[in-house]
């Protein structure tokens, strides 16, 4: 049965549970669920095909020569039958109903809307699962402009790649852009790496961390512009990218006129940050911010509006953004245990192990690191350094370490 025979023939009469969005986050709802009651009606919604992969792996994939294909899981339509989900796949939810508790839905794949049959299902509990989105400035055009947040537009890239040696710009040097600058050096590429800050992570870690990443990228091949902003990306008449830059002003040259400076490359890639879109969270009623996203009662992962839950990247806990992988889990069986009245200890937030996957330097933090704050050095020699985040009270809120890559004998 198609996505559209599937909205046609869904009424509103139809209650379970809904899950919005079929990334991590999603389906380990439906396997958290799953695992104490195998037979409570699920519908999972989600734009794309819903097929299951391990979204950290797309800053891995290109050098280790993997598509799209190699890193499904699962087809969507697969791991639907195993779950005994109802799957609407390609289908955009338009609006969300708190009152009667229903979802809007229209098919993705629709030929003509005058012709499309829209939809209303209802639900007894619903699951935000949507994600974040890539923040696209003005200045990077969409239709030029790569991402790598998901696996069909990492596919489409990836072809693009496997031409042969390119260089690829890529516009923020947070953990995303770095990895991914390291894996496309490995592919073979030539890489600029673009940000506002003097170094990657900045908006993380201290500068006496940076400094240390920042070495370590440069001293791999990759071309770092520090202290850099994109005005401007058009394709020349050759085909290629042009991409302006110039010095971020500072408040003593804030009077200087700054004149652009150009870069010629094949292929652009964004990753400026991520937002939550605000058309979801806004028809359901659910405290939100675009930044951090979606507010959620952190032992339950309620959100403030009866019977509407949030998880993944689209939700935050305490005005923090949830945007790692490693709690989905946890997060996932408390949702289950609260949806199906079960006794539960509650959600236990911990912030994961932050772990940046670049080989050409170790680095780790553990809590919430942020660049400012009061940062201690606990250890420091050219081989590792160790600094704890104080808070008010002189108690670690964060600790970071970073260490030299151990070369083998040869």
């Amino acid at each position: 049965m198609s996505p559209k025979t599937m909205l046609s023939s869904t009424t509103a009469e139809s209650k379970g549970i809904v899950i919005i969005g079929a990334g991590l986050a999603g389906w380990h709802v439906i396997d958290a669920i799953r695992a104490k009651d195998k037979d409570i009606p699920i519908t999972l919604i989600t734009s794309d095909n819903g097929d299951r992969y391990h979204k950290p792996m797309l800053t891995m994939a290109i050098s280790q020569q993997k598509n799209a294909a190699d890193l499904v899981r699962a087809t969507g339509s697969d791991a639907a039958k195993a779950a005994n989900i109802n799957l609407l796949a390609d289908t955009q939810v338009t609006d969300i109903d708190p009152t009667s508790q229903t979802v809007q839905l229209i098919s993705a794949l629709r030929s003509d809307p005058v012709y499309t049959n829209y939809a209303t299902i209802g639900y007894d509990k619903l699951v935000l699962a949507m994600g974040a989105h890539p923040i696209f400035p003005k200045s990077l055009p969409q239709d030029l402009v790569w991402h790598v947040n998901h696996i069909e537009r990492f596919g489409q890239l990836q072809e693009k790649l496997a031409t042969g040696s390119q260089h690829i710009a890529i516009v923020g040097a947070g953990m995303v852009g770095t990895e991914i600058a390291e894996d496309l050096l490995k592919a073979g590429h030539q890489v600029t790496l673009i940000d506002l800050n003097d170094a990657p992570l900045s908006q993380m870690l201290p500068p006496q961390a940076t400094a240390r990443i920042a070495k370590a990228v440069q001293s791999q091949g990759i071309n770092f512009l520090g202290g850099y902003q994109v005005s401007d990306v058009t394709r020349n008449s050759e085909g290629k990218l042009q991409v302006s830059y110039e010095a971020v002003a500072s408040a003593t040259d804030s009077d200087t006129a700054q004149q652009p400076e150009t870069l010629i490359v094949d292929h652009v890639i964004a990753s400026a940050g991520l937002t939550v879109d605000d058309k979801l969270p806004t028809a359901a009623g659910v405290e939100f911010n675009r930044r951090t996203g979606i507010v959620v009662d952190a032992p339950t992962l309620r959100t403030n509006t009866d019977n509407i839950y949030a998880i993944g990247d689209c939700m935050s806990i305490n005005g923090v953004a949830c945007r790692y992988v490693a709690p989905l889990r946890a997060q996932a069986a408390t949702i289950a245990d609260d949806i199906l009245g079960l006794e539960h200890g509650g959600y236990d937030h911990k912030p994961p192990m932050i772990r940046l996957k670049n080989k050409a330097i170790s680095v780790m933090a553990t809590g919430v690191p942020q660049a400012s704050g009061n940062w201690q050095v606990k250890t420091e020699t050219d081989e590792e350094l160790i600094m704890d985040l104080l808070d008010d009270n002189n108690e670690v809120s964060a600790t970071v370490t970073i260490k030299a890559p151990v070369i083998p004998n040869v």
